[in-house]
């Protein structure tokens, strides 16, 4: 066993016949997904639907049943690992279970690739309301919500509130009874305030600050913004900086730096790398470096400081 060598666990999250174990089989059913990889499923929850491993293009699929929480342990995992060979796994966790506790069996190179939470439209309203924090543990970190069996009235603004409460970032998915898909497309509100004397960005939002700019610039224009950056500096520019942030549109691979010229009279004491809150105003003008008008801040107030969590700012 290569410990070394990470193993993609694809999360399905939801309540009792929410409707993940149908969606899991069909996905190890389609080719595209069983492509030879020795697959691990497993199921800490059983219901109405199961499995049929005899449709599965590829026969290497071992699924294991979990029926406490207590057997969910790194011991296990790694044993199953070592027993069994697989490459990745397939995990269909219990709606009544915390993710706390996954998280904290998983082995460390086992890695959630990709987190799905599962909802049937016409009982999520009351799992909501009467176990909130077990909806909020599911939403949180999920990159999709998928709802089934929406009837075709079904309030898209009331679910969509629901989820953006918690979640901002993931995708949410409205699977109507006779077999469509739609994908939201509800605008959210900007997650800051744009009218604010001084506009505050944290920390995850600046992806979300920086493609705004670049749609809405001159709404900007004026204004007074305060934001974390790195800092890029040419020794041989004594009046201004960049500063921004390492931006992920969809993957690793199309990652790039977004920034802003920043005009600042104390340059020299700053270090290429450094990071900084900066207080600035926007102001919408030509520069030699854009070669066109642009955004151009003036810096009020810069307090050098740590880097963020996430040093690579995302939309997700």
């Amino acid at each position: 066993m290569d410990n070394n060598l990470q193993i993609p666990v694809y999360l399905f999250t939801g309540f009792l016949e929410a409707g993940k174990t149908k969606f899991i089989q069909e996905t190890l059913e389609d080719p595209r997904f069983s492509n030879g990889e020795v697959t691990l499923v497993l199921v800490c929850e059983e219901g109405i639907e199961e499995f049929q491993p005899e449709k599965y293009p590829q026969k290497d699929v071992y699924i294991k049943v979990i029926e406490d929480a207590s057997e969910l342990t790194v011991d296990y995992l790694l044993k199953l690992e070592e027993q069994l060979g697989f490459s990745r796994v397939v995990l269909e966790y219990n709606g009544m279970w915390m993710l706390d506790e996954l998280y904290s069996a998983l082995p460390d190179h086992w890695q959630v690739y990709q987190e799905m939470f599962f909802v049937d439209a016409g009982t999520f309203s009351t799992y909501n309301a009467n176990m909130r924090s077990l909806v909020v543990d599911k939403l949180t970190s999920c990159e999709l919500v998928v709802f089934n069996r929406c009837p075709a009235d079904v309030d898209k603004m009331q679910l969509h509130k629901i989820v953006r409460t918690t979640n901002r970032r993931c995708d949410i998915a409205y699977e109507y009874c006779d077999g469509n898909v739609e994908y939201d497309d509800i605008e959210d509100p900007l997650p800051f305030d744009i009218n604010a004397p001084v506009i505050e960005i944290n920390d995850e939002d600046y992806a979300v600050w920086y493609r705004d700019t670049t749609e809405k610039l001159e709404q900007y224009d004026g204004k007074t913004v305060k934001f974390k950056a790195n800092i890029k500096r040419n020794p041989k520019e004594t009046k201004i900086f960049v500063g921004g942030r390492q931006v992920m549109t969809c993957c690793i691979d199309d990652t790039k730096f977004a920034g802003y010229i920043c005009e600042y009279d104390k340059t020299e004491e700053l270090s290429d790398g450094d990071w900084a809150i900066l207080t600035v105003k926007v102001e919408v003008k030509y520069h030699k470096v854009y070669k066109r008008k642009g955004p151009v801040l003036t810096v009020k107030e810069l307090v050098k400081c740590s880097a963020p969590d996430e040093e690579i700012a995302t939309f997700y």
